[in-house]
């Protein structure tokens, strides 16, 4: 280290290099105690110090690059280090720390920044991580109903619309609500945005309100959400408050109805229509679940149907004779029972504008197409047929204890009570039963 100690100089520093037949030489400052300048046979340079440890163990470290250090930051940096080692630190050791350090302070700046984005990220994010975990243990019409309060809309609608409505869907009910960060949806907000809705579809709005509040229950109980959610920003007073109170829809075809009725249905130009109505009328099913029969789920074999349902995935009912040859006489288009080559799904989409006519055409007060699953209710006390067998028919569920664990009937059972009630509404409709024969499958031709 002697042999070769200079005062340093710019002029030196950039001049000394390593001889070609050495892997490094050394040049040492005579200025400052263990500065060093080390020039390595492929040309590179480095400034270094070299000293001892508390513990008598020689060192080197390494300082930087003469051409993006200056000769006096080098002289510092190397007085700082000799500091270091005069006091007993290994600077290796106090380098490593520091970099430990700055990691340190670069993880937890990123994981605050990550925490705040995740707080100032709107509810939509959390409600989508809901519908993930939940979905599992939901029916398909559960979780439709999910989907629906938070679609954007805008879509062209495929049913009728009542007056003063647009021609496309409105944006779900929770949509809006939902942009907001989770802990800014507080007591306050839920009622302004209640009382919006409610003004706006009462329905929607309390059905909203419900799966809000189970939404916020979730997130309670999840430690990424817990503390942001607020579990008492769906209070049961404020729906009492904001909510019109629910009045009992009782439309429903009476037994004096029944003639006027089904002469006017029957008389509806198109087929489909007019037997999708007494087939829903006939098997108490909801809209949905009478048009999404497919063909598949018709058995003309052993007279039943498999009807979608909204609680239990699917449900298996008898086919009445009638309902039998009212399926049997519909042209076979594509999958679905009651097809539409209009509809983009190819099955029937709006059946309540044909249905309207003919109740006026009829002279017949409104009843919706969820009245006709009411009347089926209503229509079947008259042959005395037991409710647990007319509610399993419609798929209501058990609603007792012996319905629910004592009561297992057989399709022929039901078969037995659907074909009285079938029987006699049709024969208060002054409409002739057609015999087995009648309700057998036959072929029709393709009605394009």
């Amino acid at each position: 280290m002697n042999d070769n100690k200079v005062n340093f100089t710019a002029g030196r520093v950039a001049a000394f290099r390593c001889e070609e037949s050495k892997p490094a030489a050394f040049l040492w400052d005579a200025s400052a105690s263990g500065l060093g300048l080390k020039a390595s046979a492929g040309g590179s340079k480095r400034y270094v110090l070299q000293s001892r440890l508390e513990s008598g163990a020689t060192v080197r470290l390494t300082i930087g690059d003469p051409r993006t250090w200056t000769l006096a930051a080098a002289r510092d940096e190397a007085r700082r280090l000799q500091t270091l080692i005069d006091q007993g630190i290994d600077p290796r050791q106090e380098k490593a720390d520091r970099i430990a350090a700055a990691d340190a302070k670069r993880a937890e700046d990123e994981a605050k920044r990550v925490e705040a984005q995740r707080i100032e990220a709107p509810a939509f994010e959390a409600w989508q991580a809901y519908l993930v975990a939940r979905a599992p243990k939901w029916g398909e019409r559960t979780l439709l109903d999910h989907q629906r309060l938070v679609d954007p809309g805008g879509k062209p609608k495929t049913r009728g619309r009542r007056p003063g409505e647009g021609d496309t869907t409105m944006p779900g009910a929770l949509l809006a609500l939902l942009d907001r960060p989770l802990e800014q949806i507080t007591a306050d907000c839920v009622r302004a945005w209640l009382k919006d809705e409610a003004a706006k579809r009462p329905t929607q709005a309390a059905l909203a309100f419900r799966l809000l509040r189970a939404f916020l229950n979730w997130c309670s109980d999840r430690p990424e959400y817990r503390d942001q959610a607020h579990v008492d920003a769906c209070g049961s007073r404020m729906a009492k408050n904001e909510l019109p109170k629910k009045i009992a829809k009782d439309d429903c075809l009476q037994r004096e109805q029944l003639p006027s009725w089904f002469a006017t249905v029957r008389r509806i130009q198109n087929p489909v229509i007019a037997a999708y109505l007494q087939t829903a009328l006939l098997t108490g099913a909801r809209r949905e679940e009478v048009a999404g029969i497919r063909w598949k789920d018709v058995d003309f074999q052993w007279k039943s149907l498999t009807i979608g349902d909204k609680v239990q995935g699917n449900r298996t009912i008898p086919m009445t004779p009638f309902v039998a040859s009212l399926l049997a006489a519909l042209p076979r288009r594509n999958e679905w029972v009651f097809s539409s080559p209009a509809a983009a799904s190819g099955r029937l989409q709006e059946p309540r504008i044909q249905h309207n006519k003919a109740l006026i055409a009829a002279g017949l007060p409104n009843v919706t197409i969820h009245g006709l699953r009411r009347s089926f209710g209503t229509l079947a006390e008259w042959v005395e047929c037991p409710a647990g067998v007319s509610a399993q028919i419609m798929g209501h569920a058990p609603s007792a204890t012996a319905e629910k664990h004592y009561r297992v009937r057989p399709l022929d059972l039901l078969r037995m009570w659907h074909t009285k009630i079938e029987a006699w509404i049709l024969t208060e409709a002054g409409i002739e039963q057609p015999g087995e024969s009648d309700a057998g499958l036959r072929v029709v031709q393709n009605q394009l």
